[in-house]
């Protein structure tokens, strides 16, 4: 059982169900449930999709994710910026609403699915941290705003589109004269209503006597609320009569499991949206993933977790739907609520069956005005700008690339951010990387330790360089140690030892080590020697291998305070720095 639990998370967890499991999973089952709801429609319509599909997106792959996901609280689904994606790679292939939409997304979900799964098996789960954090937050920052923005339309009852911030806000300004007041007025009381239940309604249930653990779930709620109240208002006051847009008739049935046609032009079209989608959604289901597993001292891994989103994001175009992940406020839901096991995941999929069987004929009259308050609710709490103050004052090469995103995502679209923020993110590690930080360090008075010599007070010698890389040398930075190494020996012509301290060095490739050959060649041509000092064992291994030790003008030293010790000069003191940073 063990070792099918390696391969199969369930067969882990499922050994220990038990009745008090059993009840936990399914209280939080219900709950989920009850908020997945609202937000399925609301995201296959933010999707471009018919309102039938987010159902179908909340049913199969959660089963999926349930079989082959290693976290145990994770709600996987549609969510907010994957569904914006998705209409934005779909509006390039097919014409919203028509046969060719539905399968695309289908094929979008398995290509990623496809993908995801690929990354799993390779075990390169890796491959996610070289996307930067504060770059992800700003696509994410820039992609709410968008989101919010298209959303307007149905506010507005009036017909608007566009694919990046100019484009919607010039339709908007043009159809605004056409704002049907009915669906103006649901929206912004809906918007008002879930604003103010997030604040007001948990403290008015424990009023109620509500406990309260209890009064924040129900809080939570409130978007079905907001749905229930506004089909009866449709109802009462004929909106249908008055032109609001309304979902309509919503097909009951469940999905029918299928093999998207597959046509390879239109494969092609969408395998790179289909990748970005699939690394932007692993980024965001991980990092909750792995907070909410922290909280009860459990953990995820993360090369299964490509397996089972991808394995939940398959199952998802197998059912006719499009690409899901981890959704970070019904996980929270969901871990609040007291889940304990993916079994609740699964009578999750089970409650939303239920409801596309019995429930989609009371659906017909929901004002689209809703759903899309629902979505800007959801939505505007993503967005961060102080992540552009906190980079400013902390990185201002974060800050240029958190800027250069969000400014891209929302002049030219998801498609061209998300692009920029991967290569942000590259431009960031390589710049980081060709640029490490080099001290000149000298001996602490009365003790062993080196240190910087701009921030402490500390003994030099006038014959002794002695440089502290932290980092490990490359093809990258190898040149910038070689430039720093020549620039400080030309400020100082009294220099006849250069100690390289490799305390920080954890491994030097082999266009490194021909630089270091280069140098310490050049060092021998001019009567100088070069030294090494506290270099680590994998380190020393690799370059016992090679000629390079035999090579060296100086000599190894295990610590650098011994390495000074030898070098100083007879005939000079030492001499005292003191710099400020």
């Amino acid at each position: 059982m063990r070792a099918l639990a390696r391969y199969l998370p369930v067969a882990g967890w499922l050994r220990h169900y038990d009745r008090q499991t059993l009840s936990r999973d399914l209280l939080a089952a219900a709950i989920v449930t009850v908020m997945l709801i609202p937000q399925s429609l609301a995201y296959a319509l933010l999707a471009g999709l018919p309102p039938e599909v987010g159902l179908y997106a909340s049913i199969v792959p959660l089963l999926a994710y349930a079989v082959f996901g290693t976290s145990c609280t994770l709600s996987v689904g549609p969510v907010a910026v994957a569904s914006l994606m998705s209409a934005a790679a779909l509006g390039e292939v097919a014409r919203t609403g028509s046969a060719d939409y539905l399968l695309a997304a289908a094929l979008l979900a398995l290509l990623s699915g496809l993908f995801l799964t690929l990354l799993g098996i390779l075990r390169l789960g890796f491959l996610a941290n070289f996307l930067s954090h504060p770059v992800i937050s700003g696509f994410i920052t820039a992609s709410g705003l968008l989101i919010a923005f298209s959303q307007l339309k149905h506010l507005f009852g009036v017909d608007a589109g566009g694919h990046n911030l100019p484009q919607l806000i010039e339709a908007l300004a043009g159809s605004v004269g056409d704002t049907n007041p009915y669906a103006l007025a649901t929206g912004a009381a809906v918007i008002g209503f879930l604003y103010w239940s997030r604040r007001g309604a948990d403290s008015l249930l424990q009023r109620l006597s509500v406990p309260g653990h209890a009064a924040a779930l129900l809080a939570k709620a409130a978007p079905v609320v907001g749905v229930i109240a506004t089909i009866a208002i449709a109802v009462a006051f004929d909106f249908e009569g008055k032109q609001v847009a309304l979902v309509g008739e919503i097909p009951p049935g469940l999905p029918s499991l299928q093999l998207p046609s597959l046509s390879w032009p239109l494969v092609e079209s969408l395998l790179v949206p289909a990748m970005m989608i699939s690394i932007i959604g692993y980024v965001e289901s991980v990092s909750v993933g792995k907070t909410l597993a922290a909280k009860r001292r459990q953990k995820i891994d993360v090369n299964r977790e490509l397996v089972g989103l991808g394995a939940a994001n398959i199952g998802s175009g197998l059912s006719g739907a499009f690409p899901v992940t981890g959704g970070f406020s019904r996980s929270v839901v969901n871990f609040d609520a007291g889940a304990e096991t993916q079994m609740a995941s699964v009578f999750t999929a089970i409650g939303i069956a239920l409801a596309s069987l019995f429930l989609t004929p009371f659906l017909y009259y929901l004002p689209k005005a809703t759903l899309a308050a629902t979505i800007v609710v959801a939505v505007l709490s993503l967005v961060d700008l102080s992540i552009l103050r906190k980079t400013w004052r902390f990185s201002r090469s974060d800050f240029l690339a958190v800027a250069i995103t969000i400014a891209v995502t929302l002049l030219f679209g998801v498609e061209a951010g998300v692009s920029c923020g991967v290569l942000a993110s590259i431009a960031l590690f390589l710049y980081r990387t060709s640029r490490p930080h080099i001290a000149e360090v000298g001996l602490v008075e009365g003790t062993e330790h080196f240190r910087n010599v701009k921030r402490h007070e500390v003994l030099t010698d006038p014959q002794i360089l002695t440089i502290r890389v932290d980092e490990s040398l490359m093809f990258s930075n190898a040149g910038y140690l070689e430039d720093r190494i020549y620039a400080d020996l030309a400020a100082s012509e009294q220099v006849r030892h250069v100690i390289l301290m490799c305390s920080a060095i954890n491994e030097i490739d082999w266009s490194a080590l021909e630089v270091l050959e280069a140098v310490n060649e050049r060092l021998a041509e001019q009567g100088m020697q070069l030294h090494l000092s506290e270099v680590k064992g994998p380190v020393m291994d690799r370059l016992q291998s090679t000629g390079f030790l035999q090579q060296l003008s100086g000599k190894v030293y295990l610590s650098q305070y011994r390495a000074f010790v030898d070098n100083r000069s007879a005939a000079d003191r030492p001499s005292a720095v003191s710099e400020t940073a």
